[in-house]
């Protein structure tokens, strides 16, 4: 009898073995040709793995891990399902090394002086401003001493900028600054961007500048910017408003000069891509020379009979893209693009189908691998987010659209649809890097873009072709019509109520699982893409497992804001950072900071002697806001927290300081308040030692100042995210 049963039990394990080993192999039948679209996300995370370190890691760190993964895969190359594992460390490491490369072939940090000096150097680019115009300085040399391995970007007086031109070697008396710290730990790092994007620094002229020496003959890449300035100089000539910035940034790529008014409509309507160059616009543009080029072939009997029109137009498209890639500044959007589209017209050249998303694919490895810092950009997030959502969405509704019978209805469908799309996909990515989301975005969408694509587009293509017969005004003034129409839609679906809704900020952690859940989705083909639904869902409900901090003080002290249920109030000093402000209201995503003095007295409660206690909520433990270096014995009862804009001496002895010497060496700070005490994380704690993070100045050492409780110099991980 016991033998009888372990034979039954023994035969149902086997069955169920059998049924999984078949259910398995199926699954992989049915994901035939999907698992190398895989390969760019486990790119991107070798890059993410590099980016998300506190300390600089070894150089061969990333090489041997190669080497490792490499040997794996050749030890098991027999075995296919125990190969997969050393062959996808090995495409991590090749993330991770990428990474590393680009940040060693980058140029060291500059160490600016504070105080006025005498700067010389050629003039690399020139962009106009809603006000003046700035120009872009390399081979810079400061009172005459070495070259600079970095470029300066400079704010000129007035118009300076039109007395010179590109590739001039110029001088100027010019007050510089590094580029600023993030306004909170965990904040954009605009210092990691510009030290990826060669940028050393920042200045403002304080005197004229004089020419030193005439251009030489231009270089491609300065006859290329040489040619974007003129262009843009052009189009500000004819429309001299915000209908020029916005034609200017769409057909060379400059987009300083849109007033920010302009800027806030179209990102609250939902159409901050237009200003954005990306796929739409060189879609437009090749679509419209691919037409073009194959309605005059068809027009001439010998080409038409004799000539490959399909394949002549297929090229023609494509040099018309590359030469709007360079004249747009080439940003990571329209290269992803254009990557894409050379791999539609190799397969139309070559007779074969180009499939979309392993060409998607092939642009994300590439992007990855030239510039493995994009991934952590908001532009990279939403542009590939966006494209990956089309084309799945599209592959897998494209019978049901097939069944609408009507081509106007379909078309008009297919309009709504690819709003709704690409729109939802990006919000998320949106919402962590602005703290917003909108909600006409399908609306406005659906006049805009054709507006853009029949109307803008065309005049300006017409107007870059008249240009060097000075007959462009001809095309951009019904060009500045068409961008009228749209600022006009901007402008109205901005104002709409409640076009924008402010979001809880979402952790780092939350945006990789959004990212990991678009991937599933759209990536697999068959039943196992719903399990990315649960995952996106984790991703969009993280900011519930990272709480915002209660109180921040800005880098420089003189801004401090508290969060409270009432609201957000600050204490505010003369000169502080307006961009610091705002990032704050973004990030705690409820509604505009309001002055300390309309916060109730239980958040924040002044005396008549410049200190205020502040407490988030009831049963929290309580900070003292001082505006001077000391503080009665009185005030300091249950304070776990003091802060100051000005050097503190002698204040609550035993609490946390932080004061003006606090985040000058240590940055921004984030402090939660709980009931046991203060939880603080300082920007420099965050970031780590890094090869773009400024060394810490040296500690001052002031005589009769007391050793307070210093800041962590690290703190556990918050989930704010970089």
């Amino acid at each position: 009898m016991e033998r009888v049963w372990r034979a039954e039990i023994g035969g149902e394990l086997k069955l169920a073995a059998a049924r999984i080993a078949l259910a398995f192999y199926t699954l992989l039948e049915a994901e035939r040709g999907r698992f190398a679209l895989w390969l760019p996300v486990f790119l991107g995370a070798g890059d993410i793995a590099y980016f998300a370190r506190n300390s600089e890691p070894p150089l061969w760190l990333g090489i041997a891990w190669m080497a490792l993964g490499a040997a794996g895969f050749g030890a098991l190359y027999r075995y296919p399902l125990a190969r997969l594992v050393p062959g996808l460390a090995f495409v991590v490491a090749l993330g991770f090394t990428a990474a590393q490369c680009a940040t060693w072939r980058a140029p060291p940090l500059l160490a600016l002086p504070r105080h006025a000096v005498s700067l010389s150097g050629r003039v690399d680019a020139i962009e106009g401003l809603p006000e003046g115009s700035r120009l872009l300085l390399t081979e810079a040399r400061i009172d005459d001493g070495a070259v600079l391995p970095r470029r300066l970007r400079l704010r000129l007086r007035h118009d300076d900028a039109a007395l010179f031109t590109i590739g001039e070697t110029v001088s100027l008396r010019a007050l510089l600054m590094p580029p600023p710290e993030p306004a909170y730990p965990g904040a954009w790092d605009l210092q990691r961007d510009d030290f990826f994007h060669g940028l050393g620094g920042y200045g403002t002229a304080l005197g004229p500048i004089r020419r030193l020496a005439p251009a030489p003959a231009p270089k491609f890449e300065a006859a290329i910017e040489a040619i974007r300035a003129a262009i843009a100089a052009r189009v500000m000539a004819v429309l001299p408003d915000s209908r020029g910035a916005i034609a200017a940034t769409l057909l060379s790529g400059f987009s300083a000069a849109i007033p920010e008014a302009d800027r806030a409509a179209f990102r609250d309507a939902g159409l901050a891509h237009l200003l954005a160059i990306a796929g739409l616009h060189i879609g437009i543009v090749m679509g419209l020379v691919l037409g073009f080029a194959r309605l005059l072939l068809a027009a001439l009997e010998w080409p038409a009979l004799y000539w490959p029109a399909r394949q002549i137009a297929a090229l023609a498209a494509l040099a018309a893209g590359g030469a709007y890639l360079l004249l747009t500044g080439a940003h990571v959007p329209i290269r992803r693009s254009f990557a894409m589209a050379c791999l539609v017209t190799l397969g139309l050249l070559a007779g074969r189908r180009a499939l979309s998303l392993r060409g998607l694919a092939l642009a994300a490895g590439a992007v990855l691998l030239g510039a493995p810092e994009e991934i952590v950009g908001v532009s990279f997030q939403m542009s590939f987010s966006a494209v990956l959502a089309l084309i799945s969405g599209y592959e897998a509704l494209w019978p049901a659209l097939f069944r609408i019978t009507a081509r106007w209805r379909r078309h008009l469908v297919m309009l709504a649809l690819t709003s709704l799309l690409a729109g939802t996909a990006s919000a998320p990515f949106g919402a962590a890097h602005f703290g917003r989301v909108q909600l006409y975005f399908v609306l406005a969408n659906l006049i805009a873009v054709p507006i853009t694509a029949f109307w803008v587009m065309p005049c300006g293509l017409v107007a870059l072709a008249l240009m060097p017969l000075g007959l462009a005004a001809l095309a951009l003034v019904p060009m500045g019509w068409g961008i009228s129409l749209i600022l006009a839609i901007a402008r109205t679906i901005a104002a709409l109520p409640a076009a924008t809704i402010p979001v809880a900020h979402i952790p780092g952690f939350g945006l990789l699982l959004i990212a990991l859940g678009m991937a599933w989705l759209g990536l697999w083909r068959s039943r196992l893409r719903l399990w990315g639904a649960p995952i996106l869902l984790l991703g969009l409900l993280s900011p519930l497992a990272a709480p915002p901090p209660d109180l921040l003080v800005s880098p420089d002290a003189k801004l401090i804001g508290l969060r409270t249920e009432a609201g957000v109030f600050v204490l505010a000093q003369p000169g502080a950072s307006r961009f610091t402000r705002d990032a704050w209201a973004e990030y705690w995503a409820r509604g505009p900071l309001l002055p300390a003095s309309a916060a109730p007295a239980a958040a924040v409660a002044c005396d008549d002697v410049g200190a205020c206690r502040l407490r988030p909520a009831p049963g929290r433990a309580a900070a003292l806001w001082l505006s001077a270096d000391k503080a009665v014995p009185a005030a300091c009862e249950g304070v776990a927290l003091v802060v100051s804009p000005v050097p503190l001496r002698d204040a609550c002895r035993g609490a946390l300081h932080i004061d003006r010497f606090t985040v000058w060496r240590e940055g921004a700070v984030a402090v939660w308040l709980e009931a046991s005490g203060a939880r603080v994380l300082s920007e420099r704690a965050w970031r780590g030692i890094r090869p773009w993070v400024p060394p810490a100045p040296a500690p001052q050492h002031v005589a009769d100042r007391p050793q307070h409780p210093a800041l962590p110099l690290a703190a556990e991980d918050t989930g704010s995210g970089q």
